[in-house]
């Protein structure tokens, strides 16, 4: 697309309650089955979208039906636009959702539905990249109709009400009746993959054989999570409990010295224990060059994972395009201000592509090990390998939150602890050496 052009992808699902969704499933499934069918098969959508928007920096739009918009933000996560689909036929309510689009200014808009399991972001790529010189993309499915549609805004306006007007919506005539109103326009189309349409019991198979091609692919990949301490005695214990009965799932504990019953603990708990001195780069990398992990997971010692954490992250690495991901921060707090402070790494993150190593920063030990690892400096290697791994692609972050205590701003105080730390960011990114911030950092938390 032309520099500065504004792209929006919409994605129509409908809110997972029983006996409302996927009812010609409940024959099948019962009403329980069908609505976990539609809960599955937009977390997959999802998960795709998640992957192009972050690729593209792309504004994603989800359209709903049933439910409400916090149950949506509770389901889905924050980090997307919600709005109701609307009343009328699916025709009506594709057309509002353009037209509303394009009247906030965005001049390439690719809907999708939410139930084709063959989905993938190189789809959705070519749909958005087939509106450089198409007026119309069209996404076919199997059952005669189809499952994404692309336009400029302009071919729209003179075209909105033949394209979704005069439609015999859910019969085999859609897209026949769609190409029809557009070869009359005079319209360039570009049709893309023909995929299935998972709406009747007999497609169930279709679907299956995505979630088992997925499921293979993640079992074969094992993660590692290496976890640098230094005197944790107090927190250690549950965050490796919290690992132990994870299948595929390798605990390793480097210590740099610990004083307390760090080590002892985490021995008993089953984690491999690695000793070296206090450096956190140099723990990690010796953590990272035992692993056995395909992925390997840098995790702080006071930091819970999300549950099925090693799903998502198996998740996102099936990908293609995989670089590196962390999590959403939550701060195990109740004060205002430390929702604040959450608000603004998430924000950081999800838009600037800057997180911290406090997220759980997972990365494929391959690439890890291609790009050198930790660089060994005192101070900020966190942020200064993430900013490696952003020329090697983007930065996945998952909609699941890890929980860190909260105790490194109370110890110090919340305003300060953030304005010390934006600081030393400050000077890392203006060039100040990463040992001179590290001197002027203990010296500050000291005093």
């Amino acid at each position: 697309m032309p520099k500065g052009f504004r792209e929006r992808l919409i994605v129509f699902t409908r809110y997972p309650e029983p006996g409302t969704t996927k009812t010609r499933m409940i024959p099948k499934l019962g009403a329980e089955g069908a609505a976990e069918l539609q809960r599955q098969m937009t977390g997959h959508i999802i998960s795709t979208v998640r992957q192009l928007a972050n690729r593209r920096q792309l504004p994603v739009e989800i359209r709903f039906d049933g439910g409400s918009k916090k149950l949506m933000q509770q389901w889905l996560g924050d980090d997307f636009f919600y709005r109701i689909q609307g009343e009328g036929d699916i025709g009506r309510r594709m057309q509002c959702a353009f037209a509303d689009g394009f009247q906030n200014g965005y001049e390439a808009i690719v809907l999708v539905g939410s139930d084709i399991p063959g989905i993938t972001t190189d789809i959705l790529q070519r749909a958005f990249d087939g509106l450089q010189s198409k007026d119309l993309v069209l996404g076919p499915a199997d059952d005669g109709g189809y499952y994404l549609i692309g336009m400029h805004a302009d071919p729209f306006s003179r075209a909105a009400s033949r394209l979704f007007g005069g439609i015999s919506w859910g019969t085999d005539k859609v897209l026949s009746q769609t190409l029809d109103a557009a070869r009359n326009l005079q319209f360039r189309v570009l049709l893309i993959d023909t995929l299935v349409d998972v709406d009747r019991p007999e497609d169930l198979v279709f679907w299956r054989e995505i979630t088992k091609t997925l499921s293979d692919s993640s079992e074969s990949k094992s993660i590692s999570v290496i976890i640098p301490t230094l005197n944790e005695a107090e927190t250690i214990h549950a965050t490796l409990s919290a690992l132990q009965q994870k299948s595929h799932v390798e605990m390793i504990v480097v210590d740099g010295g610990s004083q307390d019953h760090t080590v002892e603990i985490a021995t008993s708990v089953g984690a491999k224990v690695l000793t070296t001195s206090p450096s956190k780069a140099v723990q990690m990398n010796t953590g990272a060059a035992s692993a056995s992990g395909d992925i390997l997971l840098f995790l702080h010692a006071d930091t819970r994972l999300p549950e099925n954490f090693e799903r998502h992250i198996l998740s996102a690495a099936h990908q293609r395009q995989f670089c590196a991901g962390v999590f959403r921060l939550t701060i195990d707090s109740n004060l205002r201000a430390l929702r604040l402070i959450e608000q603004v790494a998430n924000w950081r993150s999800r838009y600037l592509g800057m997180p911290y190593g406090d997220q759980g920063l997972f990365v494929s030990r391959e690439l890890f090990r291609k790009i050198g690892g930790f660089a060994d400096i005192p101070i900020m290697e966190d942020v200064e390998l993430i900013r490696r791994l952003r020329r090697k692609g983007n930065i996945t972050i998952l909609n699941q939150s890890v929980k860190t205590s909260s105790r490194r701003w109370l110890n110090l105080g919340i305003l300060r602890t953030w304005l010390l730390n934006q600081i030393i960011l400050i000077g890392f990114y203006t060039g100040i050496s990463p040992k001179r911030l590290a001197q002027w950092y203990r010296r500050e938390k000291g005093k």
